[in-house]
């Protein structure tokens, strides 16, 4: 890996091209090395895996407003897959709706770092433009490595959130580097397709701050489709604003800290493999990532409490001592009263850990549907449970979350539990069970057995069957068609019917 100091410069400042960032993330997306064997692997389990939450949200208002709008735009030939029907759409309508099917219910792969990120965005564009031109699985899987690792390596220099940036800006430049790898385009036009993508896909975290709405699903959806449009545009011979992170009304001045502040950006050197997908993971729980270890914490606490004859309507208060990004983000720090209201939509109790810890210390389990329900966060002893949990910064969790060692990188909490007769459990746990270094690591028959679960009773045993065939011999897929499912028909009717719009 080669480090990449990254830093504002004056218009009037020499700054050759080719030491822009955007021309280096295009050199790395056009480097015709080999994508090595694990990382092959892993591309097909994360397909398996945005495909299962994809079936799983299918019927869910946002999801299926987005697959409406996919459908107002089919195409006579050659077209992208919109997950759950058949038929041929737009390449730039399928990646938005897609994208929000896997975005949706927040249960596919995630990477943390500087920044937030869930680097398994980057499937839904990337593989509706080669469905849209007929490539195959190889070229797929190299679109794909291209997209985690340009992805993961801006997470791991330039924090985003820091100054209220939502994280999908990194997102539009490594769907379009990956969609430029796939397509064998030249440096120069990936350049330019990088520059455009970044500046149509910088927001602010508003999106999940506060009232989150259903826009928090399709905000990844929407950079995927920016990112499509960005390489349609440069391949026809179009510009960029240049240079866009550098430049001295770029992002690094006005979005990010300051002109005065240099940025480290890891890529590899020519010739490198890219495997920085190796370097995520995915959810067990469908919740936000640093919710994954203290739900787990959670349901192996419960097992103590009982033990010890005790309940949880003995709990006088709970303490998650945790990382700063956790109680900030998901934790009382964030100040967010709805994190605390039991009428708050879905999209808000995934980003309370204190809902989440609440309910995974009542049931001892958790649940994509069941657990967000209204009825569930509504129950009087949960929610008193619930506003007995707080949150505070502990700098070890703090220094751990940003460890660059992997074996101690950490996502956890510990967990003071003072009971009413004065009694006290505490316990830790650094990493969920699912992850690489946990309890029970995921392998590809636990993501089977995730798309499995979450396709029963929506999707029809044979086409679960097909598809996983098909997924599995992904180098040798000439029709990536195959990649698509068709839910049955009583998800479909299952679907709520949305207004009519524009289209």
């Amino acid at each position: 890996m080669i480090e990449h100091e990254v830093r504002t410069r004056k218009s009037a400042e020499d700054f050759p091209i080719e030491e822009h960032l955007a021309y280096k993330i295009a050199q790395v997306a056009a480097d015709p090395v080999e994508v090595p064997e694990d990382t092959k692997e892993m591309i097909i389990n994360r397909i398996i895996d945005n495909a299962s939450v994809a079936v799983a949200s299918y019927a869910r208002r946002p999801v299926t407003t987005a697959r409406v709008m996919a459908e107002a735009h089919p195409v006579q030939e050659n077209g992208a897959q919109v997950f759950g029907i058949d038929g041929a759409y737009s390449a730039e309508w399928a990646a938005f709706a897609n994208g929000t099917a896997v975005r949706e219910l927040d249960y596919h792969d995630t990477f943390l770092a500087a920044e937030y990120s869930h680097p398994g965005d980057n499937i839904p564009p990337i593989l509706a433009v080669a469905q849209h031109k007929g490539l195959d699985g190889k070229a797929l899987i190299r679109g794909i490595a291209t997209g985690y690792e340009i992805q993961v390596n801006l997470v791991k220099g330039i924090s985003l959130h820091e100054f209220k940036i939502d994280h999908v800006a990194h997102l539009g430049p490594s769907a379009a580097a990956g969609i430029g790898t796939m397509l064998d385009l030249d440096v120069d036009t990936i350049y330019q397709a990088v520059g455009q993508a970044l500046h149509t896909t910088t927001a602010t975290r508003q999106s999940r701050k506060g009232l989150i709405s259903s826009w928090k699903a399709s905000a990844p959806a929407f950079a995927g489709k920016m990112a499509i449009e960005a390489v349609d545009r440069a391949m026809r011979g179009e510009g960029a604003p240049a240079p866009i992170w550098e430049g001295e009304d770029g992002v690094i001045a006005w979005m990010l800290h300051s002109p005065e502040r240099t940025y480290t950006v890891p890529l590899p050197e020519p010739g490198e493999g890219k495997r920085a997908i190796l370097d995520t993971y995915t959810k067990e729980h469908s919740a936000e990532y640093q919710a994954q270890a203290p739900i787990d914490l959670a349901r192996r606490i419960k097992a103590t409490i009982e033990e010890e004859g005790k309940s949880t309507a003995d709990i006088e208060s709970i303490v998650l001592h945790t990382s700063h990004h956790t109680h900030y983000v998901i934790g009382t720090g964030a100040n967010d009263p709805q994190k605390m209201d039991p009428t708050a939509s879905r999209e808000t109790l995934d980003h309370s850990i204190m809902y989440m810890f609440a309910v995974a210390l009542e049931d001892g389990t958790w649940h994509h549907v069941d657990s967000y329900l209204p009825e569930r966060a509504g129950r009087p002893e949960t929610v008193e449970l619930w506003h007995k949990i707080s949150t505070v910064e502990d700098e070890e969790w703090t220094r751990r979350y940003h460890s660059t060692d992997p074996n101690e990188k950490a996502f956890g909490a510990k967990a003071v539990i003072t009971f009413n007769d004065g009694s006290v459990i505490e316990d830790e746990m650094a990493v969920a069970d699912a992850h690489p270094l946990g309890a029970r690591p995921f392998k590809r028959d636990n993501y089977i057995n995730k798309f499995r679960t979450l396709a029963e009773g929506i999707v029809d045993q044979a086409e679960q069957d097909r598809f996983l065939e098909a997924v599995q011999n992904l180098e040798n897929l000439t029709d990536l068609s195959e990649l698509n499912i068709v839910v049955n028909e009583a998800a479909r009717a299952e679907a709520p019917e949305i207004p009519g719009g524009i289209f």
